[in-house]
């Protein structure tokens, strides 16, 4: 027989959220950063070039590449999703804009699937609190959507995930297709048709968005885990489940040999102890505050995942941890692999808060709140130094870092950050009154504490941050220069370069409206119609193997505002 579940909980301690309350947690966190900004450089610039490139008829729908370069994931749908959310866009939409949108709704789907998928796994009985001698012990229903609240919250709160989530980049998709995955296994026992459905879904979704191999080695492990589960379904449909993921599992594989999207980009395991113990930092601090209730959910519910007759709600967001995190040491990209692990880190997370001291609970509270809280004065002292001055120290320091940035004031931003730090000491004092009872109170600060940084640092230093992530300043700057030279109004459509990466390209098409072509993949007679050559500086030395100098004037090498490493020299073709 299994062994008495740890959480004792009683009807009175599953009070439920309010939904209007955990809808704003979420649009508080989903929205800020869909308006008012740029692409931004790195994975979403990158996948924003492909994007646009198949919008405009530039790109094989199958074989996407731009200017000869192939994206770095064998993926098609996220940028068959971009495409068509340009395409559809009315006239007046940037093309930036109108991709944040549906990748928007990417990050809305992983929080509702989440929350589904942990509702469903707090209802198996080996989840349920221990029943009362003489009643008054949580209701299933209400214990599981107490459960599903917090691991919600805890999921908003991983600090991991506030970057690489609201960029429109493949791994977004990713996360919300694995979400799906994982929603649709874990309702399995309660709802087979809706469950085969999403996890059809979620498995052809993550083989299309670049992970086919993930997808077969959760659609196979799934099925193991399905097959020998006792506790919740019978043996017969046990059997019935497992055989439908292998074929699933098939099917994602044949569809991948099919596209030619296979892709295995794996590293040996590190035998240096430096680059462990750098990978070990990166989950520490991508996974918080999730993975310490993660341990003690493990610790605590350990006779339900260490015996014969384990449970399901631990040992399936187990299972999708583990295949998680083995992947990230392989990878070379572990930060956007370790994304993938936040929705089951933050289950486990979930199924600690029936099992917390109350001491513990009090630890948590005090911590995040004087974290958080002294991060968004941070943010704010910044702004105010950024708008007059004062601080001085502060405000030198952005003109030093950011030389060129000039603050602008937007009232809507102003009373938008002003709202939220407002509703964040109405949290902090409610936290702090006499309102004990609720399970998921002690990731209320950490989820509204993640959730009011993030909108602080996307109003009031959005124009600080997109003046530093977005190339069109630096753009804007070299258009500038070129302005100054002759004949630059009747010949300023073509560019030539050499030594810039996809993403940099992109922002010269897409911010100057230059026809820009690689000099490497661009006929002699081709290059002989533009006006324009722009090389990256660390390959000037190697410049006169590639073009004939004697035709070419240096104007000037342009530093990026914001780096430092991204330094460009311009040329201007002599007339003949």
């Amino acid at each position: 027989m299994t062994q008495p579940t740890p959480a004792i909980v009683p009807q009175s301690a599953v009070r439920r959220l309010p939904r209007v309350a955990l809808w704003l947690f979420c649009a508080a966190y989903v929205l800020p950063g869909l308006f008012g900004r740029e692409p931004w450089k790195g994975n979403e610039f990158t996948a924003f070039g492909h994007m646009l490139a198949l919008a405009e008829g530039a790109s094989d729908w199958f074989n996407p590449s731009v200017w000869g370069q192939a994206p770095e994931l064998d993926a098609l749908l996220p940028y068959w999703l971009g495409a068509w959310a340009i395409q559809i866009a009315p006239s007046w939409l940037s093309a930036g804009f109108a991709v944040r949108i549906p990748f928007a709704g990417l990050l809305g789907l992983t929080l509702a699937s989440t929350w589904h998928g942990v509702y469903y796994l707090a209802l198996s009985p080996q989840a349920q609190p221990v029943p009362f001698a003489f009643g008054g012990e949580a209701q299933p229903k209400d214990y599981a959507r107490t459960i599903a609240d917090g691991a919600v919250l805890a999921l908003i709160a991983c600090l991991g995930l506030t970057l690489l989530s609201h960029e429109a980049s493949p791994i977004l998709m990713q996360l919300a297709f694995v979400s799906f995955a994982f929603y649709g296994v874990a309702a399995l026992p309660y709802h087979p048709r809706y469950s085969f459905s999403a996890l059809s879904t979620g498995l052809l979704g993550l083989c299309l968005s670049g992970a086919p191999s993930f997808a077969v080695l959760m659609a196979i492990g799934s099925g193991f885990l399905c097959l020998l589960d006792r506790q919740s379904t019978s043996h017969q449909t046990g059997r019935q489940h497992a055989l439908w993921l292998l074929l699933m599992g098939l099917a994602v594989a044949a569809l991948a040999t099919l596209l030619d999207v296979w892709q295995w980009r794996l590293m040996p395991l590190h035998n240096d102890w430096q680059e462990w113990r750098s990978l070990l930092r990166l989950v520490a601090w991508f996974t918080w505050p999730a993975w310490p209730l993660a341990v003690w959910t493990l610790w605590r519910w350990r006779r339900q995942w260490t015996s014969l007759h384990w449970s399901r709600h631990l040992v399936l967001p187990m299972w999708f941890t583990a295949l998680t995190l083995t992947t990230a040491m392989v990878t070379r990209s572990s930060e956007q692999t370790l994304l993938l692990a936040l929705p089951s880190f933050a289950t486990l997370a979930a199924f600690a808060l029936p099992t917390l001291r109350r001491s513990v609970a009090a630890l948590i509270d005090w911590f995040t709140l004087l974290f958080f809280s002294g991060c968004a004065f941070i943010i704010w002292v910044i702004w105010i130094a950024m708008q007059t001055g004062w601080p001085a120290q502060p405000a030198a320091n952005v003109e030093r870092l950011f030389p060129g940035f000039q603050p602008s004031f937007g009232w809507v931003a102003f009373i938008v950050a002003l709202a939220a730090t407002a509703v964040w000491i109405w949290l902090v004092t409610w936290r702090t009154a006499k309102h004990r009872q609720a399970l998921w109170k002690s990731m209320v600060l950490p989820a509204g504490g993640a959730a009011l940084c993030w909108l602080l640092l996307l109003t009031l230093w959005l124009p600080l941050l997109d003046f530093a992530r977005s190339y069109k300043p630096w753009v804007q700057q070299i258009q500038g220069v070129m302005a100054k030279q002759e004949a630059y109004e009747a010949r300023t459509g073509c560019l030539l370069s050499y030594g810039l990466d996809v993403g940099q390209m992109t922002a010269f098409h897409y911010h100057g409206g230059f026809d820009i072509k690689s000099i490497e993949t661009t006929s002699n007679e081709q290059q002989s119609t533009c006006p324009w050559l722009l090389v990256d500086n660390d390959l000037r030395p190697e410049l006169a193997s590639v073009v004939r100098l004697h035709e070419w004037n240096r104007v000037r090498t342009i530093r990026r505002p914001s780096d430092n490493n991204e330094d460009v020299t311009l040329y201007h073709r002599r007339h003949p």
